[in-house]
């Protein structure tokens, strides 16, 4: 059975090759010095069936297409009009062998002829040597056509000038590296679709295709395209002619999505529209590709104005100047040779170069066919004369004739063309696809008849341009442009939250306060805000955040360094008045020499207020900090001594051997020594292990950034502050032990009284250091130094240096005298 179908196509082929040879007095074949093939739609396969062996096919068979044979008429006259041209071939004859190409898979035979040298073909046979019976070929329609026959011409390097396949594929100059088209790529026509796409807002489309290669490879460009764009492609489908429709256009409808494009073959898009009419689809956008954009049929549908907007994508038309005239005086002829020769009408019948609906078509009815791929064929004939112009070195004269042409040196000189045709620049990219001239249109389907309108362009020659005129299209008049988004877009300050698969669907969510989103970036994350910066709940930036720090030009600094200033303009005349009475009773009840070691650590304190004004620093935190705490508790130190030392005094008298050996060894220098050592290390320590840091507080205020001194760790810091704490805690209970001894020599009151002011005012900044985030905190932290430290002053050392100054009857060995003399007689009384 598979040898007797393969001998019925070798029969078939055999017959379609060899009997063409009488079709020369027909309109598909014409002779000449160079020979073009050309493969052209004259008829249609509607319905095609799987194929489980190879056949041929009888085109005449099937349906008659009117536009189709327009297309092969065109051809023919492209190439009479070179042959009538003076200066383009002159003195050279083009000739062209038509078939007519109806179907996908059953139309070898025709391409097999164009190939054949003497009519063998010899697959292995070097391209110097190789001669085929053409030079070059246009056709066929369609991109599964071109794509099932395109590698038998291009394997010998056969010029297949195309005016009606799409395919981004054919672009692939690998596997089709001879393929050259004279229309725009489905590459092209995907990227005008979504401009517009874009130019309205829309986001949430739907692709209905077919089951062919124009459909497969449209889908693919369109779901390449669409990434990172905001796009999201809803619903794709690829239909068949059995396929559901009715429910496929349901699901759209369900979806919510109001635009559609439609990459479909005219048999499967007028089925397509057709479903929607009877399914009441009302109010979409369709955008058509451009084998819908100009089709008539589809236009004239009935009820095709309830679908909605259809907009549409074509070539830029042009007239093919002398084509009318062409028909009408071909069909004149034409008639006269039907009527005149009957027995030739048999003759010239041979396989897929038969036409019997064509004779009965008169001129008017080709002219007002649909002309939108005319002026591509006539590019592509002329693309072909233009490159054999090159090879035969013509001039405006003559061309070199007997130069042996080879498809391949046609091809070459095909890559490198550049010339005008009526007004239109006609070039190749590397791909061997043309500059793209494309408009956008209007169908006007509400209207008896409907009529098309350009509302719009696309180029790429010699800049990519894209423009819309919105007044001509129907959503003008104040309606708002068709809605066809997954998700309304947020408002501004507003993150996306996905919701499902596609990016275009989200919930909007308000973006919290110091963040903000970023449309352009990344539309489905609040981002943080720098540290500087800061923002609003809903913000689509950030501000810049202010630094803040305690300056020293400000009226409560000011007033806190001129307190400092006074403060050791007071200590240093204190000094100076406790030096000049050193041998006095008054000083040596002070302490002696140990008052001046007060003294001075109090000053010391007074330097570390300058380290708290101006831009915060790690050393100022270090600084402000450190000196206070370290000579201020060694000034606590002396006191405790000075406090136990009395008691010690009066209070200890029963162990005579402690007493002797604290005086004998100067027990108040011991102590205040070997502490002063001790907490020296441990300050250092401290400083050393975990030091106080300058830390940059963006979190208590949104717009600022207050520049403070970090804490160390917080057992370091209970360490220290422990220590001083326990020295005025010693302080106040030697002091309360000693509350009855002689006045002259109890300064229990004024030890206590100090020291509690010292608790007091460090409570109170600790409290607001907790409660309260300001920079005036830091301001507060120095008044509290300065307060503690005139706390001691004028409760310890003022009433000495009053009585010193004011009193020196009470500063006198005498005076002291007495008053031991009246505590010990009270003593005795008791």
């Amino acid at each position: 059975m598979l040898f007797n179908h393969i001998n019925n196509f070798i029969l078939g082929f055999t017959y379609c090759v060899f009997y063409n040879v009488f079709c020369s007095s027909s309109e598909f074949s014409s002779d000449g010095d160079f020979l073009l093939g050309g493969l052209f739609p004259v008829h249609e396969v509607e319905l095609t069936t799987a194929m489980f062996s190879p056949e041929s096919i009888e085109c005449s068979r099937h349906t008659f297409s009117k536009s189709g044979y327009q297309m092969f008429q065109v051809m023919r006259f492209s190439v009479e009009e070179i042959n009538n041209s003076t200066t383009l071939l002159p003195n050279v004859s083009l000739g062209y062998d038509i078939f007519d190409h109806c179907s996908d898979s059953k139309n070898f035979p025709s391409v097999f002829s164009f190939i054949s040298q003497n009519g063998s073909i010899k697959p292995k046979e070097k391209l110097n040597t190789r001669q085929p019976k053409v030079i070059a070929l246009t056709g066929p329609y369609g991109s599964t056509r071109t794509i099932t026959i395109a590698p038998l011409a291009t394997m010998d390097l056969i010029p297949m000038v195309n005016y009606g396949a799409t395919s981004y594929t054919l672009s692939d100059k690998l596997n089709y590296p001879s393929f050259i088209r004279t229309i725009p790529s489905n590459k092209d026509l995907v990227q005008v679709i979504l401009r517009i796409i874009k130019w309205f807002g829309w986001n949430w489309v739907a692709f209905l295709g077919g089951p062919d290669n124009y459909s497969e490879d449209s889908l693919q460009l369109f779901n390449k395209y669409i990434r990172n764009t905001g796009i999201c492609l809803g619903y794709q489908e690829s239909l068949s002619q059995n396929a559901n429709y009715s429910l496929t256009l349901r699901r759209i409808d369900k979806l919510n999505i109001n635009v559609i494009v439609l990459f479909a073959e005219p048999q499967y898009a007028k089925n397509i529209i057709k479903a929607a009419i009877a399914n009441n689809i009302r109010d979409k956008v369709w955008i058509a590709s451009e084998t819908l954009s100009t089709n008539q049929q589809i236009l004239r549908e009935p009820g095709i104005k309830i679908i909605g907007t259809v907009i549409g994508i074509r070539e830029r038309l042009l007239s093919v100047p002398g084509f009318n005239e062409f028909t009408r005086k071909a069909k004149e002829t034409t008639k006269i040779y039907m009527n005149d020769n009957v027995e030739s009408k048999i003759q010239t019948k041979t396989c897929n170069q038969d036409c019997e609906n064509c004779s009965l078509l008169n001129a008017e009815e080709i002219i007002q066919e649909d002309s939108t791929l005319s002026f591509a064929i006539y590019t592509a004939i002329y693309t072909i004369a233009h490159a054999l112009h090159k090879v035969l070195q013509c001039n405006m004269n003559e061309c070199h004739k007997n130069t042996t042409v080879k498809p391949y040196m046609l091809l070459g000189e095909i890559k490198k063309l550049d010339f005008l045709l009526h007004g239109r620049q006609v070039k190749y990219d590397a791909n061997g696809d043309p500059a793209v001239s494309y408009a956008v249109v209007l169908w006007h389907t509400e209207t008896n008849p409907p009529w098309i309108e350009m509302v719009g362009t696309y180029d790429t020659y010699p800049e990519i341009t894209f423009t819309i005129n919105n007044s001509l299209l129907p959503w003008r008049n104040n309606v708002s442009v068709p809605f066809s988004n997954c998700s309304v877009e947020c408002e501004e300050g507003f993150s996306r939250a996905p919701v499902g698969y596609h990016d275009c669907c989200f919930l909007c969510r308000k973006c919290p306060q110091n963040t903000y989103v970023n449309y352009s970036r990344e539309p489905y994350t609040c981002r943080l805000c720098a540290e500087n910066e800061w923002s609003d709940a809903g913000s689509m930036t950030c501000q810049q955040r202010s630094v803040v720090y305690l300056q020293g030009t400000e009226i409560a600094s000011i007033a806190v360094i001129l307190s400092g200033i006074w403060l050791v303009l007071l200590l240093v005349i204190m000094l100076i008045v406790f030096a000049q009475n050193n041998n006095t009773p008054v000083v040596r009840s002070a302490g002696g020499s140990m008052s001046f070691l007060m003294i001075v650590c109090l000053i010391i304190p007074c330097i570390g207020l300058l380290f708290f004004f101006g831009e915060t620093t790690s050393f100022r935190c270090r600084m402000r900090g450190s000196l206070y705490a370290y000579f201020y508790t060694v000034c606590l130190s002396c006191l405790t001594v000075r406090s136990f030392q009395i008691v010690c005094v009066f209070k200890m008298a029963e162990f005579p051997n402690v007493h002797r050996l604290w005086v004998k060894y100067n027990g108040q220098w011991v102590f205040v020594t070997s502490f002063s050592v001790f907490y020296l290390i441990t300050c250092v320590m401290y400083s050393t292990v975990s030091p106080t840091k300058l830390f940059r507080d963006s979190f208590s205020f949104r717009d600022q950034i207050m520049l403070t001194c970090e804490l160390a760790h917080p057992i370091a810091v209970s360490i220290i502050f422990f220590i001083s704490f326990f020295l005025g805690f010693l302080c106040i209970l030697f002091s309360y032990i000693a509350r009855d001894l002689p006045k002259n020599y109890n300064e229990s009151k004024s030890i206590t009284f100090s020291i509690i002011l010292y608790y007091m005012i460090w409570i109170v900044y600790y409290v607001a250091y907790v409660n309260f985030k300001s920079k005036y905190v830091m301001l507060l932290n120095a008044l509290a130094q300065v307060l503690s430290i005139y706390a001691i002053l004028f409760s310890y050392f003022v009433p000495k240096c009053y009585i010193m100054l004011f009193q020196s009857k009470k500063n006198t060995a005498a005076y002291f005298q007495t008053s031991i003399q009246n505590y010990t007689q009270t003593l005795s009384r008791s």
